[in-house]
């Protein structure tokens, strides 16, 4: 029977600040510890599983049906790019670059020569904010809304109604190319906008992630010949490099709905899955109870995720970074992350304390499959939990 692995990131699901959790103003944040404090929030398949188990959690099961850990995070970052990337073997020592005080002249001098087009803003900003604030301004002038955060971005909004689609994924294109080196962020982002005041974001949101700055379990699977397939952010986050298939998605339901189809075929490899929502439309607003509720009805369908597996299949659950939504900060957090294993070749009820990285997911994917650790960080512990 052919081998297979699912990983599943809750998209910002944090467990719990971090030692170095004030190097990001971070201290305090727990996001798993505050959104299941909500009325929504109802996850029973995690906590049989153990994720209530996971050191400092509390609340756990007697007898879990998986293994768990938690997991710090080794890379000097906490946002999507750094997180996935070392999940899957890289570990970054450098902090990706960002702009607290926005993009400096000589990149914005330059951006602008090579678009012809002028830019508004430049500053850290809520991309629901700073469309209401800019966005007459845009249709205006013509110029182009330049944002960041407290990650390391460089977002362009504009109106689909002045700036085509396809515009505005050139000027992407021309932003990536520009971004290397010093001020190479993570990742360049498209950030299309529609209507009248106070204006709605759409769906077209295309991201332009720097490569991996390292060797990846998704390199080392596809010299194998194995299956790489992603779903959602994925593709995006690892610049497809390495990518067999991608599925993009509109929501964590859309994503999961993705996931149980590819369950049914039948292939021999990796289905690296990312479910956004978590982050983008509850941990950045602060919306404790629609952050609860989206964990809750991702649980129902890891329910019939779980019905489903198959006797080589297994699954792994974790997150990237934290977003507490309970904080007056919108930004993600320092946190450590969860980690469970299940599969019917997986011993029950493993406890692994805190390990020291989330590379340690890709050294047992590749464990797994019986390859070697080339050029990857992190240390297996497939051996610790394989029946």
């Amino acid at each position: 029977m052919a081998k297979r692995f699912f990983i599943i990131v809750l998209d910002s699901c944090g467990i719990g600040e971090m030692p170095d959790a004030n190097l990001w103003n971070d201290q305090g944040s727990n996001t798993l510890g505050c959104v299941r404090k909500s009325d929504a929030f109802n996850t029973p398949n995690m906590k049989k599983m153990g994720l209530f188990n996971i050191e400092t959690v509390g609340g756990g099961v007697e007898n879990p049906t998986a293994s768990f850990a938690r997991l710090k995070e080794a890379s000097m970052g906490k946002d999507t790019t750094i997180g996935h990337w070392e999940i899957a073997g890289i570990v970054s020592k450098n902090p990706l670059p960002t702009y607290p005080e926005g993009f400096p002249p000589e990149v914005i001098e330059e951006f602008e020569r090579l678009t012809g087009r002028k830019v508004l803003c430049n500053l850290p900003y809520s991309g629901t904010e700073v469309i209401k604030e800019y966005g007459q301004e845009h249709i205006d002038t013509g110029a182009l809304i330049v944002y960041t955060s407290a990650d390391s971005v460089f977002q362009i909004a504009a109106h689909e109604d002045y700036v085509p689609i396809d515009e505005l994924y050139r000027y992407c294109e021309i932003a990536r190319e520009m971004l290397q080196g010093k001020h190479g962020v993570g990742r360049v982002i498209a950030r299309p906008f529609k209507g009248e005041y106070p204006f709605v974001r759409t769906s077209n949101r295309h991201d332009y992630s720097l490569q991996p700055q390292g060797t990846t379990m998704l390199d080392l699977l596809s010299e194998k010949g194995l299956a790489t397939i992603s779903v959602g952010k994925i593709y995006d986050i690892f610049a497809g490099k390495s990518v067999s298939e991608s599925n993009r998605t509109v929501s964590n339901d859309d994503g999961m709905v993705k996931t149980l189809e590819i369950q049914k075929r039948d292939f021999e490899g990796l289905c690296f899955v990312n479910l956004v929502d978590f982050d983008m439309k509850y941990g950045h607003r602060n919306d404790v109870d629609g952050y609860a509720k989206a964990l809750t009805d991702f649980d129902k369908q890891l329910g019939e995720f779980i019905q489903g597996m198959k006797e080589d299949d297994v699954l792994i659950i974790t997150a990237d970074h934290g977003c507490d939504p309970s904080t007056p900060s919108t930004d993600h957090s320092r946190e450590y992350v969860p980690m469970l294993i299940y599969g019917d070749k997986v011993k029950a009820g493993v406890d692994m304390k805190t390990r020291y990285s989330f590379a340690d997911i890709s050294a047992t994917v590749l464990k797994y499959f019986d390859i070697p650790q080339k050029d990857t960080d992190g240390e297996e512990f497939w051996t610790t939990v394989a029946k």
